[in-house]
């Protein structure tokens, strides 16, 4: 008789020696490096190709994502919840509506500004989660959390190095909204965090946010489509799955832990960017670079 695989991963993680909040560090750890394979993946696939527009890479992104997401809905679920879906059901409109701006907000600001200057002002979800946490579900992080978020968007600084003028008159607008990404994003974990303590299925989650997302992007994949070679198909399925592993990582990080616990550790991501930066395109980070990452690491231990 084949057993449920998704119920069976959650009881292994339970039978270990680990607590929610270890639990909690693993899921966005993982999180953090499926969402930098897929950072790559959108690099990889236009070196293979004509470039492809950010819209028709957020469709196909999604439209995996949902595949997979519906697949381990169905094999794992025991059955929806209605009461409970009734009660989150503007939770989970949240979500799906912050998730997918944050989205779009993030791949536009990527076509139009410096990818550096992107990734600063999209990598302050982590700081915005702590505080949404805090004022909207009453989750008051210690001292020693807020110093230690600080110190590693300090490092996270470091690393990616947003030039001077991030708000000069150099493309304002794209850069106001990358900043607006990151929030978006804060406030779609900070509902991943509430609707885990409603006790809502994460898969279901993943797969109404994969579905929303996917609907949404549909116009704009169509104005903007450009045809695609064998390569470059494989490779957004690669990133479309990296994505569901992205998406299923964070939403049970939350379930495991609060987010003044454990959304520091999000920051991973551009550490591991850094790594398959130079393993696939050659990228050596600086010594600013190894600084931040250390930075980086010293603030995670704080949170010990």
């Amino acid at each position: 008789m084949r057993l449920p695989v998704w119920p069976m991963l959650l009881k292994g993680v339970d039978c270990c020696v680990m607590t929610q909040k270890a639990k909690g560090v693993l899921a966005i750890i993982t999180s953090a490096f499926a969402f930098a394979v897929m950072g790559a993946l959108v690099r990889l696939c236009d070196e293979c190709g004509e470039a492809v527009s950010c819209f028709q890479k957020g469709f196909f992104r999604n439209a995996i994502a949902f595949v997979i997401a519906l697949c381990v809905f169905l094999r794992t679920s025991r059955g929806i919840d209605v009461s409970a879906i009734k009660n989150a059901k503007m939770l989970l409109l949240m979500r799906a509506v912050f998730g997918t701006l944050g989205i779009f907000a993030n791949f536009y600001a990527l076509s139009v500004i410096p990818i550096a200057d992107g990734q600063a002002l999209n990598k302050t979800a982590p700081f915005f989660t702590v505080l949404f946490a805090w004022f909207f579900l009453k989750e008051k992080p210690a001292w020693r959390q807020i110093v230690a978020i600080m110190i590693a968007f300090v490092g996270m600084l470091l690393v990616v190095r947003p030039g001077i003028d991030v708000f000069s008159s150099s493309d304002p607008l794209a850069r106001c909204i990358a900043l607006l990404g990151g929030i978006f994003a804060a406030a779609a974990y900070t509902t991943l965090r509430k609707l885990a303590l409603l006790k809502i299925d994460g898969a279901f989650i993943v797969l109404l946010f994969s579905a929303f997302s996917c609907i949404a992007s549909v116009p704009l994949t169509i104005m903007n489509f450009t045809p695609m070679n064998l390569a470059q198909v494989v490779i957004m399925i690669c990133l479309g799955a990296c994505a569901a592993v992205g998406q299923f990582g964070i939403t049970l990080a939350y379930r495991f832990a609060a987010p003044k616990e454990i959304a520091i550790f999000d920051y991973t991501s551009i550490i591991f960017a850094a790594v398959l930066g130079f393993a696939f395109f050659s990228q050596i980070p600086d010594v600013l670079s190894f600084a931040g990452f250390i930075v980086i690491i010293v603030a995670a231990l704080r949170l010990r």
